[in-house]
């Protein structure tokens, strides 16, 4: 039997990918805005007929998350997305100023690169392919290899609903058994015009290190904060269901709850009778260890297991019906497990005395992994929100909601989007949810509508005289050239003053 090394199947794969995928943009780019919408309707129809049995594809895959939560994920990726982007116009003139003479034309940008995660896997996808096509872009997807089999089912799903709308074969590819080097190589392949990363840090700095445009997105270390003036029962309640949401794998998902020290006891009872179990002293300190055994890094191995599972992994034992760990905390820091991003089930509590130190606080834990993603915030106070929008490096502030669920589009009323971009506060090119607007090229027809009056410089007939050498000049030189000589009395003062006035005229021509 003739054994294939691993890293040149995927290498290989990529490339075929990759140029199938050039060859059919090229056809795909002539298409008429109704042969585009046709294939991108018929993607999103499929995709969302096939929302259930991906969402169970990705939960046996990875592990993470619940079953149910990311059938709704599939769902907002696939139906919710196609709504908030059938209606655009993405092919020749898409809009038109007669006043000022400009005229906006779309051009695609080519061949994406879709780089997709573990935590949202099937979600992803469907959501890149959609808005890639929507561009009359091609799109080759690379999967996390732990979410590898669930990811190529879904393009391969949307790629056969896309073909028997009209649309060239190779307009989605996949790498089917990806690896680091195949990823890599993607993102710097000469016929990749933009990528599209959605994954962790180090690979979101490759994406954008690889000299192509990308979009890639920071880290959420989103603090929720619960203002005095809040329906404490209702925050409590959105706030457990958000967190809870496919087991925190949201990157959107709130990490740190911020109360104000009047309503505490409040927020507590309320957290307690949604399923939270609040740990001790000693049990927090277990916790810790298993939160990040490996000091100021989080255990990969919790993210999107269960607050039952998790306690489990510590030693601790909980309530069969819980559905949060909390612990009571005072710091902010790497060195502080609680304080980081923890993508499962699992609460750092702060108690603040006032609006000042709320801010202060949340800023402290947005710089410590999360700036320019997103801050939740429970209150009645509008005003309040208003200073908190100003006043936080977030490019979403979301009031009144699940944070998970807002971020994403699926509870506000921002753009349906599994792709957060983050602002330059988190090192990103767009603070937008991305969507099919920033997919696509807008060339600008523009037309003089106005006379400019260009003041004609009058020309010099020659240039300006330059000073002469003044008779006193003349003769003061004379007398310094006289005094050096040996014999003074040999002297010519008129050869003198005959050498001067060539040597002058000669330096100033």
């Amino acid at each position: 039997m003739v054994h294939f090394d691993p890293d040149l199947q995927s290498m290989q794969e990529m490339r075929d990918a990759v140029k199938a995928a050039k060859e059919a943009q090229a056809v795909f780019a002539e298409f008429t805005q109704k042969q585009v919408d046709d294939v991108v309707k018929a993607i999103a129809d499929a995709a969302y007929s096939q929302s259930e049995h991906l969402a169970r594809l990705a939960h046996e895959e990875t592990g993470l998350g619940v079953a149910e939560h990311k059938k709704i994920k599939n769902e907002v990726g696939s139906k919710s997305v196609y709504e908030s982007i059938k209606n655009e116009k993405t092919v020749g003139i898409i809009s038109e100023d007669p006043k000022n003479g400009v005229t906006e034309v779309a051009s695609p940008f080519g061949v994406v690169a879709g780089i997709v995660p573990v935590t949202n896997p099937t979600s992803t996808t469907m959501f890149k392919i959609l808005i890639s096509l929507k561009a009359r872009n091609a799109i080759v997807i690379s999967p996390h290899p732990s979410a590898k089999n669930c990811c190529v089912e879904t393009a391969r799903i949307c790629l056969e609903a896309a073909v028997k709308a009209g649309a060239p074969k190779g307009i989605i590819g996949w790498i089917s058994k990806p690896t680091m080097d195949a990823t890599q190589s993607l993102m710097k392949h000469s016929d990749v015009n933009v990528i599209l990363a959605t994954g962790g840090g180090g690979l979101v700095r490759a994406a954008y290190s690889s000299g192509k445009p990308a979009y890639g997105v920071g880290p959420g270390n989103v603090p929720v904060y619960i203002e005095k003036t809040a329906d404490v029962k209702l925050s409590v309640k959105r706030i457990t269901d958000s967190k809870t949401f496919d087991n925190g794998t949201i990157c959107a998902s709130e990490q740190s709850v911020v109360a104000d020290r009047q309503i505490k006891e409040q927020v507590v009872k309320e957290f307690e009778k949604n399923g939270a179990y609040f740990l001790s002293g000693e049990e927090k300190r277990k916790m810790e260890a298993v939160i990040s055994p490996v000091p100021r890094t989080l255990n990969p191995k919790i993210v999107g297991k269960s607050a039952k599972v998790i306690a489990g992994m510590a030693g601790i034992s909980v309530p069969d019906n819980t559905r949060l760990l909390i612990a009571y905390e005072n710091n902010v820091g790497k060195e502080y497990p609680f304080s980081i991003e923890k993508l499962a089930p699992v609460f750092a509590f702060y108690t603040v005395n006032d609006h000042e130190e709320a801010f202060s606080l949340c800023e402290k834990l947005l710089s410590l992994g999360g700036r320019g993603h997103s801050l939740a915030l429970h209150t009645k106070d509008k005003e309040l929100a208003r200073r908190f929008a100003i006043k936080m490096p977030v490019s979403r502030l979301l009031v009144n909601t699940p944070s998970a669920l807002g971020a994403v589009g699926g509870t506000t009323g921002l753009a349906p989007s599994l792709t957060l971009g983050c602002g330059t506060f988190g090192g990103n090119i767009t603070s937008d949810n991305v969507t099919v607007k920033h997919l696509f090229n807008k060339k600008r027809l523009a037309y003089g509508t106005r006379e400019l009056d260009i003041p004609q410089v009058k020309q010099a007939d020659s240039a300006p005289a330059k000073s002469a050498v003044t008779k006193e000049e003349l003769e003061e030189i004379v007398k310094q050239v006289i005094s050096s000589m040996d014999d003074p009395k040999q002297a010519d003062p008129q050869k003198i003053i005959q050498v001067v006035k060539e040597t002058v005229s000669a330096l100033q021509n």
